[in-house]
């Protein structure tokens, strides 16, 4: 296949949560193939702006907090406003609380799905509405390896997950046929500010790689390439799937 089937020269995708880890691995990623970069979060994405800039792209940088959906029409905006159009949604923002389940609290119940699944929904809405508009545009929401499997001491983390995978089918179902393509990728163990916590416990560790097919855990850059291919036309008969990213994880 031509590799004009995965430029995105000309493109601008928003990406949510990229001032580090997977965010900001996809964001550059997207830059490297021809994008231009928003970044929206609470946490100034200035690193990432740099790297993206030093790609030759331009960039945005977008403060909003979102555990509320007030900001996503303004988000939408101001990447329109600021790099003249929308081409691509990636939905990276998002919490995770620790707890034993019957220990779990409402406030980390409501925190985590706020961001990872309400939060996830209103922006791609948001997106959506714009998208529509003009015909065309790629939504990525950032799945999980919980969104196949249930996890533990992660209660509302497993909840928000394995509801990105049915809203991603039921957006590629309302809105293919209005030349949206709607996916998500699901990261397996990744080397992560997520993941510090399990890192740390060596018993916790070994565990994991030891099912781990690569032997390894996965880096943020990992997933640039499936996110290129999610966001190009070289996707355009994909819609509704949900792509691990994990090493083998899942075949195990």
């Amino acid at each position: 296949m031509a590799t004009t089937a995965f430029d995105l020269s000309g493109k601008v995708a928003l990406v949510t949560g990229a001032n580090t880890g997977l965010g900001q691995g996809i964001a550059l990623a997207l830059a490297e193939a021809g994008a231009d970069i928003a970044a929206a979060g609470i946490v100034p994405a200035d690193e990432t702006g740099e790297k993206v800039k030093a790609l030759g792209r331009r960039f945005l940088n977008i403060d909003a907090n979102l555990i509320t959906i007030e900001p996503v029409e303004r988000i939408v905006k101001e990447t329109v406003d600021g790099l003249g159009g929308l081409d691509i949604l990636v939905n990276n923002a998002g919490l995770i609380r620790r707890q034993d389940a019957v220990d779990f609290s409402e406030k980390d119940w409501d925190d985590v799905m706020n961001v990872n699944i309400k939060g996830a929904f209103f922006m791609a809405q948001a997106a959506g509405r714009h998208m529509i508009a003009q015909g065309r545009g790629k939504i990525i929401n950032i799945a999980s390896m919980l969104s196949f499997q249930g996890g533990i001491r992660v209660p509302s983390y497993t909840a928000s997950k394995s509801g990105i995978a049915g809203i991603t089918r039921l957006l590629a179902n309302e809105w293919a046929n209005k030349g949206l393509n709607i996916n998500a990728i699901a990261p397996g163990y990744m080397a992560t500010d997520n993941t510090a916590q399990i890192r740390a416990d060596e018993a916790r560790e070994k565990a994991i790689l030891d099912r781990i097919p690569a032997a390894r855990w996965g880096l943020p850059a990992d997933l640039g390439g499936t996110a290129v291919f999610l966001a190009a036309a070289a996707s355009d008969y994909v819609n509704g799937a949900v792509i691990p990213v994990d090493g083998g994880w899942l075949a195990r």
